[in-house]
């Protein structure tokens, strides 16, 4: 594998600060990302070559080594390449994987060039050990944001990932935590075998008032004791902003749950959960002299 100086790649010198290599990574990876340039191999390369120098001396350890080491900073001083192959044996039998939080937006600075980066890393090593088998690529876990709205009524979100792009289709009705399978995105397989996985698990970075229940939505509703008793109609807001007039019947008592059909989450087939509406009866704290008597004829007449 052919050394590269990584401080000439970012244009940078070699006392740089963290904080100058994390800017000089962001200003060439925005000039020369594939999304700027298309079609043009030479933004290609030179992106993947920013992205490989990144994740060298954007990590302290890293550059450590790599600054003492020079082109045997991958390796243990010392050690074989045999010996090498044993410590890292791991990495080649697919039991590493990746892990990052990040949003559609920001992850090709983070997987961009990734997988590119430990090919190269790792491929002499390997290649140089003979009967060795194929292996699978590692794979990528990934947590992606998304919104309350687009986990209610689905969405699409494009991820790119080195000179890649990748639709990521999110069903509705997905949940936080959810965890999306998206085979052969992880990982370049080793010795011509399959690429690795790309794992999405779903966080919900905006909070509602409404509480999942399967395919179904819980709201609390709070009504006066007055509508409880006599009945009436309040205005409900459903998930996807819609707002509705809701009848509360007579004698509705804290705790009962009324049904509205078809207001719910959507789900993977396109049918609809029910919205529910969880009724919490309010019970004044203070009451005046005339209200108190009016409660106190009531309470007389049921006796």
């Amino acid at each position: 594998m052919e050394f590269k100086d990584y401080y000439k790649v970012l244009g940078v010198n070699r006392d740089a600060t963290q904080d100058e290599i994390k800017k000089a990574f962001r200003k060439l990876a925005v000039k020369y990302h594939p999304d700027k340039n298309p079609g043009n191999k030479e933004a290609e390369a030179r992106f993947k070559e920013i992205t490989e120098a990144h994740e060298v001396l954007g990590d302290p350890e890293k550059r450590r080594r790599y600054d003492q080491l020079g082109e045997n900073w991958t390796r243990t001083e010392g050690e074989t390449y045999d010996d090498w192959f044993a410590r890292n044996a791991n990495i080649f039998r697919g039991e590493d994987s990746y892990s990052f939080t990040t949003d559609a937006e920001e992850i090709f600075t983070r997987m961009g060039g990734f997988s590119d980066f430990f090919e190269s890393l790792f491929g002499n090593p390997f290649t140089s050990r003979r009967g060795a088998n194929p292996r699978k690529g590692n794979d990528f876990r990934v947590e992606l944001s998304i919104t309350a709205q687009q986990a209610r009524s689905g969405t699409e979100q494009i991820i790119t990932g080195g000179y890649s792009r990748i639709k990521i289709r999110i069903p509705p009705g997905i949940r936080d935590g959810q965890v999306l399978r998206v085979p052969n995105q992880g990982s370049p397989g080793i010795l011509g075998g399959p690429p690795g996985d790309l794992y999405l698990t779903i966080r919900i970075r905006d909070k509602t008032p409404f509480e999942q229940k399967e395919n179904d939505v819980l709201i609390d509703l709070h009504v006066d004791l007055y509508t409880a008793v006599l009945g009436g109609r309040r205005e409900v807001k459903t998930p996807e902003g819609k707002k509705i007039r809701l009848k509360i019947p007579q004698g509705t008592d804290t705790g009962t749950i009324l049904r509205v059909p078809g207001m719910g989450f959507s789900t993977p087939l396109g049918q609809k959960g029910d919205l529910l509406i969880r009724v919490l009866v309010h019970i004044p704290e203070k009451i005046n002299s005339e209200q108190a008597s009016l409660f106190k004829k009531l309470a007389s007449m049921q006796k």
